[in-house]
């Protein structure tokens, strides 16, 4: 019996072969886009992975200002912060964020999806999120994937 062939095989940073990903996220619904997303930073759907390793791809997501909340989340959930001072709370609706900033409707969600330590600081920082079609990342040749297809 060969017990060589049944080692664990880590990851480790040299090792990771990190790939560009593409997501268009016109009419996503935005827990289930998050969700995913949030998969292909970690690199759960790699056979490679290793949890206390960045094994994860690179995400550029495209048309954030087109996508969709079921119900009504649109006007009835709300994002607070906080300013430090008193009575400095601020309250903001998805549709006054879209308008404002649609980008941070998808980032915040996607970000809430990760670890909350240093690996996931080092996770958020491989999500680019645009809010129309165009990208800067055409000399990556981003690969574009269909939501669906993941599981």
């Amino acid at each position: 019996m060969n017990t060589l062939s049944y080692k664990t095989i880590s990851a480790n940073k040299e090792t990771v072969t990190k790939e560009w990903v593409l997501i268009n996220a016109e009419d996503a619904v935005l827990g289930r886009l998050a969700s995913k997303v949030a998969l292909i930073l970690r690199g759960k759907l790699k056979p490679s992975f290793t949890p206390h390793v960045d094994c994860g791809d690179n995400v550029v997501i495209i048309n954030a200002e087109k996508i969709k909340l079921t119900g009504k989340k649109m006007t009835d959930k709300v994002y607070i912060r906080h300013s430090g001072y008193p009575g400095g709370q601020r309250k903001r609706t998805p549709q006054e964020l879209l308008a404002k900033n649609p980008r941070a409707i998808i980032e915040s969600a996607v970000k809430g999806m990760l670890p909350k330590n240093r690996l996931g600081s080092e996770l958020y920082r491989n999500l680019y999120v645009y809010a129309g079609p165009e990208h800067p990342h055409e000399a990556q040749q981003p690969k574009e994937i269909n939501l669906n297809t993941i599981k």
